[in-house]
């Protein structure tokens, strides 16, 4: 698969990659990260760090990615470095510091990709989807209620490199967090990635919740009865919107399942024996996940078929009330329109009692229609 992948890139987008490595190399014989960006425009690098036994080195804000990979080189450890929505000259010195695929490398920086988890030579190549609930006051036609962005990392033997995308999702509190475990973070870089994993798993089981939440009163509202003491039902372009979200959701969660259990079963070089372990626990949680969102799936196509129903049922309702008002009314126009022919010659025209008796005729045959079909269930 890397030689097919590896021809592909050199007939289809030659010059997109020979234009990666070129700015590359400039920018690497300069040692700099970025040697094209205009100094008045912020860095894509949020943060870089050197990490040795399980503690940073330094808090230089200054540290640049080359000057932290020759530390590492020349005293051991890794390097962390975080970016946020590089372009393609920002990621170009990066790349070629550390030897990544230029296929990885373009697709951490056009972003839009499925999660997935991709081995080249020296390094792994993981993509998260991250998810975050919108917090809304009410559920409408138009809530967004989960918001999703991107998380890229990079896994090499000395370096992680995270790319982020989207502006949910930060990593900041989680380097705080390892940080604060010097024996975890001591196993290298497949504890951050273990981190990384476990950090967006968890986001998806804290989304499953609030969208639960949200089903729960769309489910609540469509089967709640109304004044007539029949389901009132509720908008079916709520259901929709919600079931478009889900749909989001299931498309960040389901991919991701089968890279968490190559992680967790599969031997790899690059993952530490110890750390394999944990991702079993987060390739359970992801299973769990998908379960309740296949469960959203499903359920809301049962609801908006219920409330489908409901509105079928409430207009076969409606159309049987004006049945039977027009049955009733149909009644005395026939009479009416029987004596107003204006034929000379007609039964009881002249009678002094045609008519309190038709009068009585017609309110006896209405009101007998009116009991037999309000009986019957019709009004």
């Amino acid at each position: 698969m890397s030689m097919i992948r590896d021809l592909r890139a050199a007939v289809v987008r030659p010059s997109r990659v020979t234009s990666l490595r070129k700015v590359g190399k400039d920018t690497a014989q300069t040692g700099a990260y970025d040697a094209t960006r205009d100094p008045a425009t912020p860095s894509a690098v949020v943060d870089c760090a050197v990490y040795r036994n399980g503690a940073r080195v330094q808090y230089d804000r200054s540290l640049t990615p080359h000057e932290a990979m020759r530390q590492v080189r020349r005293d051991g450890g890794f390097v962390w470095i975080g970016l946020h929505e590089p372009t393609e000259a920002e990621f170009a010195g990066i790349a070629s510091e550390f030897g990544l695929h230029p296929l990885a490398v373009e697709d951490a920086v056009q972003a839009h990709q499925r999660p997935k988890l991709e081995r080249y030579d020296d390094s792994l190549f993981t993509v998260f989807k991250t998810i975050h609930y919108v917090e809304h006051a009410q559920l409408d036609a138009n809530s967004e209620v989960v918001e999703t962005g991107e998380v890229m990392c990079f896994t090499g033997k000395e370096f992680v490199i995270t790319v982020r995308h989207g502006g949910q999702g930060s990593l900041r509190a989680l380097r705080h967090r390892l940080q604060d475990d010097p024996e975890l973070l001591a196993k290298g870089p497949s504890a951050v990635l273990h981190a990384i994993a476990d950090h967006v798993v968890d986001g998806y089981i804290a989304v499953a919740d609030a969208v639960q939440d949200d089903i729960d009163e769309v489910e609540t509202e469509v089967f709640s009865p109304g004044r007539n003491g029949s389901p009132r039902g509720t908008d079916p372009s709520r259901i929709y919107q919600l079931k478009r979200e889900v749909l989001e959701f299931k498309r960040a969660v389901s991919p991701l399942l089968r890279p968490m259990q190559l992680l967790s079963e599969r031997p790899m070089r690059l993952i530490d024996p110890d750390i394999q372990k944990y991702f079993r626990d987060v390739a359970d949680h992801l299973a769990r996940v998908q379960e309740q969102v296949l469960g959203f799936d499903e359920l809301l196509n049962s609801i908006l078929q219920a409330n489908l129903a409901q509105a079928s049922v409430a207009q076969n309702e409606d159309m049987r009330k004006i049945t039977s008002w027009a049955a009733i009314i149909a009644v005395p126009t026939m009479v009416c329109g029987v004596y107003g022919m204006n034929f000379d010659h007609m039964p009881e025209l002249r009678w002094k009692y045609g008519y309190p008796m038709v009068m009585v005729i017609i309110v006896t045959m209405c009101f007998g229609i009116h009991r037999t079909l309000k009986r019957n269930g019709w009004l």
